[in-house]
This record gives structure tokens, sequence and C-alpha cells, in this order.
């Protein structure tokens, strides 16, 4: 297949994935079965997060400085489960650079990323000969493996001697100042919720300035409160509750979320951990001693900082060229063709 030709079924894809049929919607339903938290909402919306990005100007404009030839060489992947899609930018990069693909699937993954390749390989069955489902990589010239920073002392042990991207644990953090407006914390409330907080994009700390009003925010998210009806957000809400108050730590709660004061980034489940700071420099500082843990950070300000910037509620629509842990998968896979 030449360039083009990738970049036109992935646009078609891309078509698929926004508007999909009566008969994928239906589907979508169905795949909650298997994983509770791959809510039928949750697939719609990640499909149609992917889909805006399939168009045939933005895979042009990023792929255009890489000749992309059609490849012998596979690449091994080893995806995570977390949320839905979660590992299609990976195969995306892979194929559409004219690579083979070896993808083991994580056990959470439902069946979702092979019936959205299947609809890949209807579009342009070219693909079939490119795409290989493994219960284990064998064969394989570079890995790109996801999980967590347990998982990857073993990804390098296993995979070390190959060219390879490992990632490991991030999460997104929110700055706020004070001064944003109720439909901005709304906002950030996409960031916070979307796909139940699971994923690296996913916000799960805010530094606030000091004598921050914690009511405002909680008024600007209340639309959120219907999260609270899915059974694993809620047990993760009333257990965390319990361990808060049983040790009696100072915590805030709305009765779906609750707000602890810890300067750790990662926080469980349907808790946000948060920090306050004084000033600019002592936030860009903690920021930036934390740089490598950081996915990403959301606030309606310019911040001179390292990790990549969003506006409040855009966390979770990154941009082709939004590299998960900073990492070019192109550069990295044109290195190696």
């Amino acid at each position: 297949m030449t360039k083009q030709e990738r970049i036109a079924a992935f646009a078609k894809l891309g078509e698929w994935l926004t508007h999909p049929d009566t008969e994928t919607t239906e589907k979508t339903a169905q795949f909650h079965h298997k994983n509770p938290w791959y809510t039928a909402d949750n697939v719609l919306r990640q499909m149609n997060a992917i889909g805006h990005q399939l168009t045939p100007e933005k895979l042009n404009a990023w792929i255009q400085d890489y000749t992309a030839q059609d490849s012998d060489k596979t690449v091994g992947l080893v995806l995570a489960g977390n949320l839905p899609l979660v590992g299609f930018h990976d195969i995306l990069s892979c194929l559409i650079m004219g690579f083979r693909v070896q993808v083991k699937l994580s056990s959470d993954d439902a069946g979702l990323t092979p019936f959205v390749i299947s609809q890949l390989i209807r579009i342009c069955p070219s693909f079939k000969d490119k795409i290989q489902e493994v219960d284990k990589l064998t064969n394989y010239d570079l890995v790109i493996a996801t999980g967590s920073n347990n998982s990857a002392r073993y990804f390098e042990y296993y995979f070390g001697k190959k060219p390879h991207i490992i990632r490991k644990n991030r999460n997104a953090v929110a700055v706020l100042t004070g001064q944003e407006t109720p439909q901005e914390l709304t906002a950030l409330g996409s960031d916070i919720f979307d796909y139940f907080g699971l994923g690296c994009r996913s916000v799960s700390k805010l530094y606030i300035p000091k004598n921050y009003p914690i009511a405002n925010f909680f008024e600007a998210i209340e639309q959120f409160s219907p999260i609270r009806e899915h059974f694993k957000y809620n047990n993760n809400y009333d257990y965390n509750k319990s361990i808060y108050l049983i040790n009696k730590d100072k915590h805030y709660d709305n009765g779906f979320l609750l707000l602890k004061e810890d300067n750790t980034l990662s926080s469980p489940l349907a808790v946000v951990f948060y920090e306050e700071y004084n000033n600019t420099d002592q936030l860009i500082a903690a920021i930036e001693g934390q740089k490598d843990n950081i996915q990403c950070v959301v606030c309606q300000q310019d911040l001179q900082i390292s990790p990549p910037l969003f506006r409040l509620g855009r966390s979770q629509h990154p941009a082709l060229n939004d590299y998960a842990d900073g990492v070019n998968t192109l550069d990295f896979l044109a290195q190696h063709q």
C-alpha cells in the first residue's frame, strides 16, 4: 500500500467512527457486559474523539515529514485496556508508517479493538496481512508496550534488547487560579470524570491558590453527579470515603467525588488530590518536579512548563501529535524503518 492509500483508508474509518450506523451503535452497547467500565457512552465518546482526528487534512499534516514506505518489519504492541481504544494511536502510527503489527490486547479490551480493526480491514482488505492479534509476541523487530510502573520493569527485561518504547503510569493535573468562569470549571469535570477518571489524561490532582473556595468547584461539577449511579465507580467512592472517615483524614465530599490534600499525583478512583500554592513560581516548581509523572496539564492560563498544556475540558481530546509520555512515536518508527 502507498502512504496515500493508507491515509484514505484511515480517513474512511474516521467517518465510520464519527457517524456509526445503527448496527454499530447497538454493538457498542454490548461491550460493557465484558468490561463494566466500557459503557456505551464512553465507547462512543472515544470513537468520536478518535474519528475527528482521522481526516485527510489532519493525517496528511501529521505524517507529511515522513516517507512512510511499506515495510516488512513488525512492531509488537502490548496494549493497555484501562479505557476504550486506549491503544488505537499505537496501531494507527505503526500501520500508517507502513509497518506490520502484532497486537497483544489487554484482557480488559472486551473485544472493542478487534471490532474496530475488522472495520478497517473491511474498508481496506490489504491491512489484513498487516495485522495479527496474538497471545504472545514473537518474531518482532520493535516493541511499544504500555502498562503500570510495575509491569514496565518486566517489559524492560523482556523487550529491552529490541528498539522499544515502554510507557509507565502518568496522570493529568489541573491548575486553577480562582479566575475561572463557572462554565470553565464545568468543563474541568470532563477532564476528571470522562472514562471514570481511569485514563492517563484524567485529572487526578488540582493545584489551587491559597483559600480557594472549594464550593465554587463543587457547584460547577454538579451535573456530573449521575456518575455515582455506576456501581463500580460508586463502590470506589464509598470505600475511599470510609477510609478517610475512619482515619479522620480531612477531605471534602460532594456526594460523588472526594477532594483530599496530598502532595502526590496519582489519586484513588473517585478521589482527586489537591495542593495549594502561593505564587506562580512555587506552582511551576511543583509541576516541573513531577514532570516525568505528568501526562498533561489543564489550565486556562499559559504556563511556562514542560508538560503539554491543554485548556480546561480538553485533556481527553489529544491531537495526533500529542504523544503519550512525550515520546514521538513516528520519529521512533522512522528511525527503525
